[in-house]
């Protein structure tokens, strides 16, 4: 039996280690002379870089629609947080700095938390989809990110109306699992975001156009069986394009997914190995 962490022992083991972490990502963040960004704007930058929406209800498996529903309250309590912040040359975007700690006091309710690969109610769930929106719009961009978790490994849900590459996704835990990145560019950014009846929307804007443009895609995705279980594969690619020429400049890899698939397989056409 493999040995358990200390924040396994007990619910008092984990609360200290929840504490600790919290403030170690306090003390860091006080003395490593970073700039976050906090100015913002109402009126939008000039150029817009790229837009998304991101629809809020959507199948989870066998998700409870309250915490659906709960979600969306999550949404339009933190969307207004984030709407019009320009995040300036040499600075760094935070999502947790900006958001704050999402309590039930602020009127956040029980979404849907990933813990240990499984769902679990948590407050302030589904935020994770607020820090999707931004990573997607991000990753067309040549902004620098600096935090990104993800829940590695694992395939939680079906595909519903998929809009964006399975293993783009984040993972984030007020405060020490926070989404940043950084402008290492000459321009200004700004993130627009607001919330509907069925969608959360963004858009991602800057004080002038960019030469290049970004393309994302998945290649070779594909399920497979290996030792019983049944395992989503395939590699995620960008590609930065010359506006002007239609030149590819560069293409990396950003993802090369391996996830244990822990829904439903019946539907899937699988691979034998």
């Amino acid at each position: 039996m493999a040995r358990r962490l200390f924040c396994q022992i007990s619910p008092l083991t984990y609360k200290i280690s929840l504490i600790k972490c919290r403030t170690l990502r306090r003390i860091r963040d006080a003395i490593c002379g970073e700039r976050f960004a906090k100015g913002r704007q109402t009126d939008p930058l000039p150029v817009l870089i790229y837009r998304h929406n991101s629809l809020i209800r959507r199948k989870l498996g066998n998700t409870e629609t309250r915490l659906q529903d709960n979600k969306a309250v999550n949404l339009s309590l933190s969307a207004p947080k984030v709407d019009g912040i320009l995040i300036r040359p040499g600075e760094v975007f935070s999502f947790w700095k900006l958001v704050g700690y999402p309590s039930a006091a602020k009127g956040y309710k029980e979404g849907v938390t990933i813990s240990n690969a499984r769902t679990v109610p948590g407050i302030g769930g589904g935020l994770c989809q607020f820090t999707n929106l931004i990573h997607w719009m991000i990753l067309h961009t040549p902004l620098t990110i600096v935090e990104h978790h993800h829940h590695d490994g694992y395939d939680l849900f079906p595909d519903f109306n998929r809009q964006v590459p399975f293993g783009t996704g984040t993972s984030i835990v007020y405060n020490y699992l926070d989404y940043r990145f950084r402008n290492d560019s000459d321009i200004t950014y700004q993130i627009l975001v607001h919330v509907t009846d069925t969608h959360l929307c963004g858009e991602l804007r800057a004080s002038k156009a960019l030469p290049v443009k970004y393309h994302i895609q998945t290649e070779n995705e594909h399920f497979v069986r290996e030792g019983g279980s049944v395992y989503r594969k395939g590699q995620v690619y960008r590609s930065c394009i010359d506006k002007a020429t239609g030149t590819t400049l560069s293409r990396e890899l950003i993802k090369d997914n391996h996830a244990k698939v822990l829904y439903d397989t019946s539907h899937l056409v699988i691979r034998d190995t």
